[in-house]
C-alpha cells in the first residue's frame, strides 16, 4: 500500500478541526489538527469539509432543452458529489442517460420519468398512453441500482387535461415496484390538496417552498392541514428550488411554522445555472443561512438527510473506513445579493462557496 495522502487542518461543521488521511480512497484516520503522518494532499486551513454534497434534484442530460446540463457542470464543479436526475428520462432514454453517466466525476442516480418520453416535452403526461406501466416496469429492472425512485409532475402545464390521472397512476407504479414517488407541485389544477392526500411515507414534495397560488400555505402564512397531515405520515420535503419553485417568503413562514427542514436541492439547469436565479448549490445553501438556519443544519440536509433518504447512508458520513466521499467549502465573509424565484432581493453577508471535492480516489478543485 502506498503513502496516505492527509487533507489537513479541516474543519468539520460540528466545529472539530481535524487531519484526514486517505489511502487507496479510503479514509484511514481522522486525527487533531498537525498529528497525521503522510503526504499532505491539501492544507485545508480556512476551509469546512462535510461528507459530499448531495443534490437531490437536478436535470442533467445535455441533450434536453431547456431543462438539461452536463454532469459534472452541476456536480462536482458545484461541491456536488452525488447528484440524483429528478425524471430527466422516462423509459425511452433512461439506458442512454446511465451510460453517460458513467463516463462522469459525479456519482448519478435517477428517478424515472413515469411518462416514456420524459422531458422531451415538457408537457409530458398530457397524454396518458406515454404512460406506459411495462415500459416503467422493464426500465427500472434493467437498471435497479440506478433508478432509486420515480418522477411525476404534476401541475397544469404539464398533465393539461389529464388532471389527477397521471398521479393515479403513478401511486399504482410506485406501490408496485416498491420505489418512492417524488412529486413536482405548481400551478392548478389539480388542486394541492388533492395531490397530497395520495403521497405516502417515503414520498418526496419537490418545489415545497414555491410561491405560486396553489402552494401549501394559506394566505396568513400558516401550512395547510393537508401538509401537517402528509409530514405526519412520513412524507418528505424537498425544496427543488429551480428557476420558479423558491420564495422567501414562504420560506420563511415554513420556518415560522416549524415545518422541518428534510433536503435542500437545486433543481438545477443550464439556463437557471448560468442566468439565475439558482447559479449554484452554495448560493441555494446561502439562502438557508440567511433564513436563519445553522451551517450545521443546512449542511445536514445535503449531507445525511439526503443520503438517508436514498437509504445509502454511507454517503452521508466521514468514518474511518469508509469511502473518501467529501466536499470542500469556505464560508466567506462579504455582502452578495440572491434572487429567489419571485424577484424578491435579499443581501447576505455571508455566503458560502464551494472549493473541491474528494470523490473516486481523486481531489478535484478549482
Amino acid at each position: 500500500m502506498g503513502t496516505e495522502n492527509v487533507l489537513r487542518n479541516l474543519r468539520l461543521v460540528d466545529g472539530r478541526t481535524v487531519d484526514i488521511s486517505i489511502q487507496e480512497g479510503l479514509i484511514t484516520a481522522i486525527t487533531p489538527p498537525g498529528q497525521a503522518e503522510g503526504r499532505t494532499l491539501l492544507d485545508c486551513s480556512g476551509l469546512y469539509g462535510s461528507s459530499g454534497w448531495i443534490d437531490l434534484h437536478v436535470h442533467a442530460v445535455p441533450e434536453l432543452d431547456p431543462y438539461g446540463d452536463q454532469i459534472d457542470e452541476i456536480g462536482v464543479k458545484q461541491g456536488v458529489t452525488t447528484l440524483v436526475d429528478a425524471g430527466s428520462c422516462g423509459a425511452d432514454r433512461i439506458g442512454a442517460f446511465y451510460s453517460a453517466s458513467l463516463l462522469a466525476d459525479t456519482r448519478v442516480f435517477a428517478l424515472l420519468n413515469i411518462s416514456r418520453i420524459g422531458l422531451a416535452r415538457t408537457d409530458e403526461l398530457s397524454q396518458l398512453d406515454w404512460i406506459d406501466r411495462t415500459c416503467v416496469l422493464a426500465a427500472a429492472a434493467a437498471y435497479p441500482e440506478f433508478i432509486v425512485g420515480l418522477k411525476a409532475r404534476i401541475s397544469q402545464s404539464v398533465v393539461k387535461d389529464s388532471g389527477m390521472q397521471p398521479l393515479k397512476l403513478a401511486r399504482a407504479l410506485s406501490d408496485e415496484m416498491k420505489l418512492p414517488l417524488m412529486v413536482h407541485i405548481g400551478s392548478a389544477p389539480p388542486a394541492i390538496s388533492e395531490v397530497l392526500e395520495l403521497l405516502r411515507a417515503g414520498d418526496v414534495i419537490t418545489h415545497y417552498l414555491n410561491g405560486k397560488a396553489n402552494n401549501l400555505f394559506r394566505a396568513d402564512g400558516t401550512p395547510l392541514q393537508e401538509l401537517l397531515d402528509a409530514v405526519a405520515r412520513g412524507v418528505h420535503l424537498d425544496v427543488g428550488h429551480g428557476t420558479a419553485s423558491f420564495s422567501f417568503q414562504v420560506a420563511e413562514q415554513a420556518k415560522r411554522a416549524g415545518i422541518a427542514l428534510n433536503t435542500i436541492s437545486t433543481d438545477i439547469y443550464r439556463g437557471n445555472r448560468l442566468n439565475g436565479p439558482v447559479y449554484s448549490m452554495a448560493d441555494v445553501l446561502t439562502k438557508f443561512l440567511y433564513l436563519g438556519y445553522s451551517l450545521e443544519e443546512v449542511i445536514r440536509a445535503v449531507t445525511s438527510s439526503a443520503a438517508d433518504w436514498l437509504g445509502k447512508p454511507e454517503l452521508g458520513q466521514i468514518r474511518v473506513g469508509g469511502q473518501a466521499n467529501l466536499t470542500l467549502f469556505s464560508l466567506e465573509a462579504g455582502e452578495k445579493q440572491l434572487k429567489d424565484s419571485e424577484g424578491d432581493v435579499r443581501t447576505v453577508n455571508h455566503y458560502i462557496e464551494a472549493k473541491g471535492v474528494f470523490i473516486n480516489g481523486s481531489l478535484i478543485t478549482g
